[in-house]
């Protein structure tokens, strides 16, 4: 708790991470207004893509990649990488701190950086829906929408946050754990627009790393997946993906443990 509290005071002092949450907000504040004219709007809850519709927020957390990546990278690539630099990691194990707890204090910085631009704005603008509407009748209509949010963005936040971490403790160069997390997410993409254009099928959608997030988010939803991938065979990979990153980190903290 220690290390993830100093760790967000560390950011919230930071102007270029504000910035990057202000300007992670603002698709909030155009959803909130959107939500506003549908309720008080004649005709504009019949819009097409302007009705408020479970699907709203599925696309609004669609909206939030662009400034999730960005945040991921600016927030996860120095958390392990700089204390190697800087060799305070040495002094964090030297004290009854353990690498469990120092990873998890590590963890909670981006995870409550990245939960502030998905799970807490998507559950803002349902709260919104029967404040502007006057009624209960949609989240009594959707409830599922609570749970689909919050499995949604666990699952995000959690792929996003082990494999920047443990790219971080591979190198003591924060620049260079950035271009690594990017050529990941962009590599892999790549491959499966390679594929996918050869072979004119989205079967293969499981080689694009986030693409496997999509994928099980149209399930959590409800809506029409996508890919042809089987969305299981998508929760398989994020699994192994998380595994692998966790065994790495523990491999690589582990490690310098011993030459401490």
């Amino acid at each position: 708790m220690v290390i993830a509290a100093n760790g967000l005071r560390t950011l919230a002092r930071k102007r270029a991470f504000l910035f990057l949450m202000i300007l992670a907000w603002m698709p909030v504040v155009v959803r909130g207004v959107q939500i506003w004219a549908a309720a008080n709007v004649p005709g504009m809850s019949e819009m097409g893509m302007l009705a408020v519709t479970p699907r709203m927020f599925r696309d609004f957390l669609n909206q939030q990649d662009p400034m999730t990546f960005f945040i991921t990278v600016y927030v996860g690539s120095g958390l392990i990488a700089d204390d190697i630099r800087a060799k305070a990691l040495q002094l964090y194990l030297s004290r009854p701190v353990t690498r469990p707890q120092y990873i998890a204090g590590k963890a909670a910085i981006l995870m409550s950086a990245l939960a502030a631009v998905t799970w807490l704005p998507a559950l803002l603008l349902l709260l919104l829906v029967p404040a502007f509407m006057g009624s209960m009748a949609f989240v009594r209509d959707n409830l599922l929408l609570i749970p689909s949010i919050s499995a949604y963005s666990i699952i995000k936040i959690t792929l996003s946050t082990f494999i920047i971490l443990a790219l971080s403790s591979l190198s003591n160069s924060r620049w260079f754990v950035a271009v690594m997390y990017a050529g990941l997410a962009f590599f892999t993409h790549a491959v499966y627009g390679v594929i996918a254009g050869v072979g004119d099928s989205t079967m293969f959608s499981w080689v694009s790393l986030f693409s496997n997030v999509h994928q099980v988010g149209d399930v959590l939803f409800r809506v029409p997946p996508r890919y042809d991938t089987p969305p299981i065979v998508s929760a398989l990979v994020i699994a192994i993906a998380i595994a692998i990153s966790a065994f790495v980190l523990s491999r690589r903290i582990r490690a310098i443990e011993v030459v401490t």
